[in-house]
């Protein structure tokens, strides 16, 4: 871990304007085919998808979020919406197991499209991942918009556990050359680190949660509070546990001088709850 400055960040008021901005996507709907399947770690698995429905994805933000459609368990069929006037139409037979995921990563050349399934509870996505295989179907929606964040600060603070990682990952190789970064990140053990790529100068910290049960670890706050952070203004991102993103945020804004206009803190999931999405702001 680098020795940064003890001097505490704070935001200039003379800073240039870092206002972060939303652009809206076309809504689609795609039915896409499991090109390949790794298993990046023993809680991670990716899969690569395919399709000529593929074709026009777009995804312009780094933590941006698809609605992802699984087929029935039973019988394999998927079942997608069509778009009508007033918005997605559903067929009578209802709607499938959904859940958000941020595309890691879109190459229109290769006409392929990345997803990280982080392996938690054992639930319907986690299910599916550990049993996908090439030729499998698999729905997406969206994303129906993307957050543009500016690269131009001092410095740049990424947190998030393993759901992050992808989000994390898509910052790191989009930040250029030059730019500051310090990622903390955490998994249950060395085994779940992952590589990332990036031109910027990385500082890195994982935090191992050791068998603990993942939202319950206190590993991420406690090792940001003891963290020396670099001087000068600063964008700050959290992703994980909806109350650990929470707490995450109150340390930044209230100990560490973070501007709130410029953090991001999401609750990418939430104990005792399914298919949650939390945004923490002012």
């Amino acid at each position: 871990m680098t020795d940064f400055s003890t001097d505490t960040p704070s935001a200039s008021s003379s800073a240039p304007d870092r206002t972060p901005r939303r652009v809206r996507h076309e809504l689609r709907f795609r039915r896409l085919t499991v090109k390949t399947v790794q298993r990046i770690t023993p809680h991670l698995i990716r899969v690569t998808l395919t399709g000529d429905d593929l074709t026009g994805f777009t995804s312009a933000g780094f933590d941006d979020h698809a609605k992802i459609f699984f087929p029935d368990a039973t019988t394999g069929e998927l079942t997608l919406p069509t778009m009508g006037p007033e918005g997605p139409v559903w067929p009578a037979g209802g709607r499938p197991t959904m859940r958000d995921y941020t595309p890691r990563k879109y190459d229109a050349q290769a006409n392929t499209l990345e997803l990280d399934f982080a392996l938690h509870e054992a639930g319907p996505a986690t299910r599916w991942a550990e049993q996908a295989k090439p030729g499998d179907v698999l729905g997406v929606g969206g994303p129906r918009g993307s957050f543009i964040v500016p690269t131009d600060f001092d410095w740049h603070l990424l947190i998030g556990d393993d759901t992050a990682l992808p989000a994390i990952a898509r910052r790191l190789a989009e930040l250029p050359a030059g730019a500051r970064v310090v990622v903390l990140a955490e998994v249950d053990t060395e085994a779940d680190q992952v590589p990332f790529e990036t031109q910027a100068e990385l500082t890195l910290q994982w935090v191992h949660r050791k068998g603990a049960e993942p939202g319950l670890s206190q590993g991420l706050l406690d090792t940001l509070k003891s963290m020396k952070l670099p001087p000068g203004d600063f964008h700050a991102w959290v992703g994980c546990e909806s109350a650990i993103a929470k707490a995450l945020r109150a340390h930044l804004v209230g100990e560490r001088g973070a501007n709130p206009k410029w953090i991001r803190a999401s609750g990418y999931w939430r104990r005792g709850a399914v298919a949650t999405h939390d945004t923490h702001d002012e």
